[in-house]
């Protein structure tokens, strides 16, 4: 399990999480001049079909995320799993805030339950939608600079700086970011992986223009190794070369 694959929607949910499992000890209902009112856990149904069922929703959710590759329940997405678990928490404990008994009073611990369920659920929703809550979690260290992509200290006649024979001329080398093609490795077996910041992916034709960027706190699928490049496939199914490959993460 990677944790760098967290995002700050998950950090919400985790710390909704820990609020909705904190409001659960406190008083569900309150009653004038009555003291030692119950809390969620008097009722079984209440404590762990709800409190409990959006602390594990975000569980899911987190460890959805977590993992390199996404898992499955029943031929349903591990997060989706988890999403349903808090909109029902959220909208259960809804009903039970606005039918208090005419006798009681809504106590801190449906109060504060209620909200945290509704943070939770909002932000297990939002987070695939919204890109300022797509953001690592956990910022990723920041390597060594690299030299640019595709680019090698050169040495010897042909390149600049360096002293031409007389008579000589200048030798062509390729375009910005343009790789020759390298036969795949023999041995090369499929893995996950992350990239530490943002870096391009470029066409496996050789084309100096990227067709798409891998951003941190993602996992991607290398499919192929080409000398130190590796061609990758995106979640959407792009598939491209990664020049770049240090400071990866396996998964």
């Amino acid at each position: 399990m990677n944790i760098r694959s967290l995002t700050r929607g998950d950090g919400v949910v985790i710390g909704a999480a820990v609020l909705l499992f904190i409001a659960s000890f406190l008083d569900f209902y309150s009653a004038a001049g009555f003291s030692g009112a119950s809390n969620a856990w008097d009722t079984l149904g209440v404590g762990l079909g709800l409190y409990m069922g959006g602390v594990i929703g975000a569980a899911l959710i987190v460890a959805n995320r977590c993992l390199p590759q996404p898992r499955k329940i029943a031929g349903l997405d591990l997060g989706t799993v988890g999403a349903a678990f808090t909109i029902l928490a959220a909208w259960s404990l809804f009903w039970f805030l606005v039918d208090v008994p005419s006798s009681l009073d809504a106590g801190s611990g449906l109060v504060l339950g209620f909200i945290a369920a509704l943070v939770l659920a909002g932000a297990a929703i939002a987070t695939p939608l919204v890109p300022a809550l797509q953001a690592a979690l956990v910022p990723a260290p920041k390597p060594a600079a690299p030299q640019p992509y595709g680019a090698q200290q050169q040495t010897g006649y042909g390149y600049p700086g360096a002293q031409q024979p007389y008579g000589g001329q200048a030798q062509q080398t390729q375009p910005f970011g343009v790789q020759p093609q390298q036969a795949p490795a023999p041995d090369f077996s499929p893995f996950w992986f992350a990239v530490p910041v943002p870096r391009p992916l470029y066409a496996e034709d050789g084309s100096p223009t990227p067709i798409a960027e891998l951003a941190p706190g993602t996992w991607y699928l290398a499919v192929e190794q080409r000398g130190s490049a590796l061609v990758a496939q995106t979640q959407d199914g792009r598939r491209g070369v990664l020049q770049d490959t240090s400071g990866i993460q396996r998964g």
